[in-house]
C-alpha cells in the first residue's frame, strides 16, 4: 500500500522504467512503485502468470463459475488491475477485485501516467482513466465480467471477509519502507480472509518475509524472480473445507 502522502503537486514523479512501461517514484522513501528493469514485466511475471494464471487454468472464474475474488494490497498506479483485466477477458473469466489503497493517485499524476502508456499501451489509457476515476467504496465495472472495488482503508485496520479471497497481490513498498505490513499478524491476517486453496504472491523473497508468512500459517515456495530480481515468493493456504459465500 502507497502510503506516503500525495497531493495536487504530487510527492512523486512518474519515470518510465527499462521495459519502456512508466511507474512512479516516492523521493521522500527513495523507493519506486515498481522495478526499475520494468514496471509491466515485474507485473506480469509476480502477479499475472505466477497468481492469476494458474488459477485460471485451473477454471476460477471461468463460465460455469463464480467469478475469482482478488485482493489486491496497494492499488498503486493500477497496473496490476489492468493486466488482471487483459488476462481475464482473454480467458473468458469474470473477476471481483478487491483493492485497497489508502493515498488515491492525483488527477496530474494520472494524467502524466497516462501520456506515458499511450505511447506503451494505447488500448488501456482509458481504462485507466476511468480505474482511478471509479467510485470509492462501491462495486464498479470496468467490463461486464470485471468488478472493481477499491477500498480507502490501511490493510491494518481493514475488515475483510472470512474466507474469501482466491488470489492476493501483495504489493507493499519493501519490508524496510513499510515494516508494519510485513508482520506476521498481518500474514495472519490475510491468511483468515483467504479461501482454502488460495494463493498470495509478492515481488519479495526476504527471509523474514517467509518465516512470517509460515508462521501465519501459509505454505511458501520461491520461484524465479522478474529481470534485475532473482527470486520471488508464492504461498498457499491449504484446502480444506468449502468457501464460505460472502
Amino acid at each position: 500500500m502507497k502510503n506516503e502522502e500525495l497531493t495536487d503537486e504530487p510527492k512523486v514523479e512518474v519515470r518510465r522504467t527499462a521495459d519502456g512501461s512508466a511507474t512512479l517514484y516516492v523521493p521522500a522513501l527513495d523507493e519506486h512503485y515498481h522495478s526499475r528493469h520494468g514496471a509491466r514485466q515485474e507485473s506480469e511475471h509476480v502477479f499475472i502468470e505466477a497468481g492469476l494464471v494458474p488459477l485460471l487454468e485451473a477454471g476460477l472464474g471461468g463460465p460455469c463459475a463464480r467469478p475469482l475474488h482478488l485482493l489486491e494490497v496497494g492499488l498503486g498506479t493500477g497496473l496490476n488491475a489492468l493486466l488482471t483485466l487483459r488476462r481475464a477477458q482473454a480467458a473468458g473469466a469474470a473477476v471481483a477485485y478487491d483493492a485497497l489503497e489508502t493515498v488515491p493517485l492525483p488527477a496530474a499524476v494520472v494524467a502524466e501516467l497516462s501520456q506515458k502508456w499511450a505511447a506503451e499501451a494505447p488500448d488501456s489509457v482509458a481504462l485507466l482513466q476511468r480505474l482511478h476515476a471509479a467510485p470509492w467504496a462501491a462495486a464498479y465495472p470496468l467490463s461486464p465480467h470485471f468488478i472493481l472495488t477499491k477500498l480507502p482503508e490501511a490493510l491494518e485496520e481493514a475488515q475483510l471477509p472470512a474466507g474469501y479471497y482466491d488470489l492476493i497481490y501483495f504489493d507493499a513498498f519493501a519490508p524496510e519502507k513499510q515494516p508494519e505490513l510485513w508482520t506476521e499478524a498481518i500474514f495472519a491476517q490475510l491468511y483468515a480472509a483467504a479461501a482454502p486453496g488460495a494463493v498470495l504472491v509478492s515481488y519479495c523473497a526476504q527471509g523474514q518475509f517467509r518465516r512470517n508468512l509460515r508462521a501465519a500459517g501459509w505454505q511458501t515456495e520461491k520461484l524465479p524472480g522478474p529481470p534485475g530480481k532473482r527470486e520471488m515468493t508464492r504461498a498457499r493456504k491449504e484446502a480444506e473445507a468449502e468457501k464460505p459465500a460472502r
